[in-house]
């Protein structure tokens, strides 16, 4: 896939304010992703990441601003057919076998089936092909989060977003996750992903974001996170940046 310097960015937030009746989940938060990045959004439990993922999607409770994808507001549908989207503790529907529900998340872009590419992205992210004809309820948990990442990448959607997507994986499968994601931005892709493992979004990462107190208190490349906070890990850093420290 190609960009166009005059396309309009796969990602704006303008001055977004959320919340649930009188409590405040953000307020005046603005983000644009660029072409062909990964960005990384870090936070600590609680503090509303999943409600920032959701109001990207119109899923969310946002009160104010505008959000865009692709140059479309986020409240039209259509603007949503070039993202695809992970939430988080997903498990896909054990009573479908691994291949019928490859097929259904093509089949919701309206793509054909596609056995080949189905069998690369498993095998891709440690998933053997030879299980996709047996039921999900057979999967360990695993097993089903790789598929369900798997689905998401068969789209083959320029825009990715992915809540938690290392949850409940191994070391292996993680690093598999992070060339999957390293080979998206090489296609040109844009991906977006909270993570509480710091050392995965400082490796992969070429922007992050430090989400808390209702507010973006970073957004750059970890290694100016580093450098503004003077810390020695990324860990010691983000913590700096929300106002935490930890006794030696």
């Amino acid at each position: 896939m190609t960009t166009s310097s005059l396309s309009p960015p796969p990602l704006e937030v303008l001055q977004c304010s959320a919340g649930y009746g009188r409590r405040e989940i953000f307020s005046d938060l603005s983000l644009v992703l660029q072409p062909g990045e990964i960005f990384g959004l870090i936070g600590l439990n609680g503090v509303g990441k999943t409600t920032l993922i959701k109001s990207l999607l119109d899923l969310g409770p946002l009160r104010s601003g505008l959000i865009r994808i692709f140059g479309r507001d986020h409240r039209q549908a259509a603007s949503r057919q070039h993202l695809a989207y992970l939430p988080d503790r997903f498990q896909p529907a054990s009573s479908l076998r691994g291949d019928e529900f490859l097929a259904l998340a093509r089949a919701h872009f309206r793509l054909p089936p596609d056995a080949a590419r189905n069998q690369a992205c498993c095998l891709a992210l440690g998933l053997d092909p030879a299980v996709l004809p047996q039921p999900i309820r057979t999967y360990s948990k695993g097993m089903g989060q790789k598929l369900a990442l798997a689905a998401t990448f068969v789209t083959g959607r320029p825009l990715v977003i992915l809540d938690e997507p290392m949850s409940g994986l191994d070391p292996l499968a993680r690093v598999q996750l992070k060339r999957q994601l390293l080979a998206s931005r090489a296609e040109g892709h844009t991906v977006f992903f909270s993570s509480h493992i710091l050392a995965d979004i400082e490796e992969i990462c070429d922007r992050v974001g430090v989400f808390h107190g209702g507010q973006m208190r970073f957004i750059g490349a970890p290694g100016e996170l580093l450098r503004s906070t003077g810390a020695a890990s990324l860990e010691a850093a983000f913590l700096q940046a929300i106002g935490e420290e930890v006794a030696a």
